[in-house]
């Protein structure tokens, strides 16, 4: 695991670090063997649907229409399952979003994200996890005109990008089902727009992410450019 006095971490190439976050832009399969033993994996990878293709079905005939997030659109292709079982053991625990996609080991801990959604979108989105303890379950609204308000409202700058506030719940469920000091680095393969580091470092935990796409990089490292902010 990552100490105080190696952060970042040796050996990569980062586009971006600071004291809490750290970026590597390339495919997590070059830079996998780079990294050390971290204490949480945090990750929502591609699940394999064509989502932006519904997404645009249901925007026709409506005054809101689906935003346009031009060549990085959703990602059609479900990771190699045994890449992402590869990285997800590079944790001490692991959370991935989708896991209902996937082959994973029984869990008794899912989180699930109830979305409160008024469309047809699904109502909710489940993560599975390797941490102890029951079913825990979050209600954030993310979809139409009523969403939670807070300033990430109207900002998502990702196709499959998440609120801060699901990202910082997944956070604080891992530390309370195994301790405040457990979780002190996380990784996140499948970084996007820099959602799990930019709750990472609000809770002042360090984080690493890896995004295959350098125009997520960008926004990502203008997100965490920020100052911490108010827990």
């Amino acid at each position: 695991m990552t100490t105080a006095t190696d952060w970042p971490p040796d050996g990569v190439d980062w586009y971006y670090s600071d004291d809490y976050a750290a970026i590597a832009h390339g495919d997590c399969r070059e830079i996998l063997p780079l990294l050390p033993k971290v204490d949480l994996v945090l990750t929502d990878p591609p699940y394999g649907i064509d989502a932006g293709d519904q997404r645009r079905q249901l925007s026709r005939g409506k005054l809101a229409l689906a935003a346009d997030y031009g060549p990085n659109d959703w990602d059609k292709s479900p990771v190699n399952w045994g890449l992402l079982w590869e990285l997800l053991t590079l944790g001490e625990w692991s959370i991935c979003f989708g896991g209902n996609y996937y082959p994973m080991p029984p869990s008794a801990c899912w989180l699930v994200w109830d979305k409160d959604n008024t469309g047809d979108f699904a109502d909710c989105e489940m993560a599975w996890t390797s941490l102890p303890g029951a079913v825990r379950l979050k209600k954030y609204r993310w979809n139409g005109m009523l969403q939670e308000p807070g300033q990430e409202r109207n900002v998502r700058q990702h196709p499959t990008q998440k609120p801060v506030q699901v990202m910082k719940w997944c956070l604080d469920v891992a530390m309370k089902k195994t301790s405040p000091d457990s979780i002190m680095t996380i990784l996140d393969p499948f970084m996007g727009s820099g959602t799990t580091l930019r709750a990472a470092k609000d809770l002042q935990r360090r984080c690493i992410g890896i995004e295959i796409e350098e125009e997520y990089c960008e926004i990502a490292a203008r997100r965490l450019a920020q100052e911490v902010l108010a827990l």
